[in-house]
């Protein structure tokens, strides 16, 4: 546990999908090191699943999701959050004008993803990215933090249609066939095309391919996020005032 008795709480701006925000906090959850409630991360979550598709603005060149995705800020600033997470890879396309837009600093994925991997030892390497095309049109994952010799890639269009498909899947609740398509999708980037890796870019994905053949493959991006929020709340930054109120707009 931390040395102190604070736990810095983590904003979570949600809902892109439910699913995948329910996801992230069972992987917080999972994470702390805690024997008792008291000992857990303080979470307060926006999920606002009306939040305009990301990955559908993207490619219909639109902006959309941004002043929703502003509104979900505000409200976390309102209610005092030390750090705001987006457990959502294509909402990062918008990353820069959100933090720009707020004091509260928000974890970016793809740090901590380079972070997970380093704690791994696998400081280079080349790995696939599976992700919605918005994810990959903009190059989220193009950000390299120091320290990472590595490569995040996209992988040839032929294995697109299977990824979409799982993502579309488990948005409509059919795991089970997520699932099945997911794992074609892997097999191919690991056996036929060699990759040292694949991040599970899409925070849907983890939800559809959870104790795959191929786990050992994998890096799951929503568990490196939730991972990098807990040792945040754990040992980040000064501490602030510890009560939390939110307040009405």
């Amino acid at each position: 546990m931390a040395t102190s008795s604070y736990l810095r709480s983590i904003g979570v701006l949600g809902g892109m999908g439910p699913l995948a925000t329910l996801d992230f906090m069972h992987k917080v959850l999972d994470a702390t090191p805690a024997a008792t409630d008291q000992q857990h991360v303080p979470l307060i979550v926006h999920s606002v699943p009306q939040i305009p598709d990301r990955s559908t603005a993207i490619q219909q060149q639109t902006d959309t999701p941004f002043l929703p995705m502003l509104a979900g800020i505000r409200q976390l600033e309102r209610c005092g959050v030390d750090a705001i997470v987006i457990p959502c890879n294509t909402a990062h396309f918008w990353y820069d004008r959100l933090a720009r837009s707020t004091q509260t600093p928000i974890l970016h994925i793809v740090d901590a993803v380079a972070d997970e991997l380093a704690r791994q030892g696998n400081t280079g390497g080349r790995y696939a990215l599976m992700a919605t095309r918005g994810t990959l049109a903009t190059g989220v994952y193009d950000r390299m933090p120091t320290g990472f010799a590595g490569s995040f890639e996209v992988p040839d269009e032929s294995v697109q249609p299977l990824v979409d498909d799982t993502i579309r899947l488990v948005k409509a609740g059919q795991e089970a066939e997520a699932r099945k398509i997911g794992s074609q999708a892997l097999r191919y980037l690991i056996d036929e095309q060699g990759y040292d890796g694949v991040v599970l870019a899409c925070t849907e994905l983890p939800v559809a391919l959870r104790q795959t053949a191929h786990d050992a493959y994998c890096l799951d991006a929503t568990l490196a996020l939730a991972r990098q929020a807990v040792r945040f709340s754990l040992h980040g930054g000064a501490q602030p005032q510890p009560n939390i109120i939110c307040q009405a707009a």
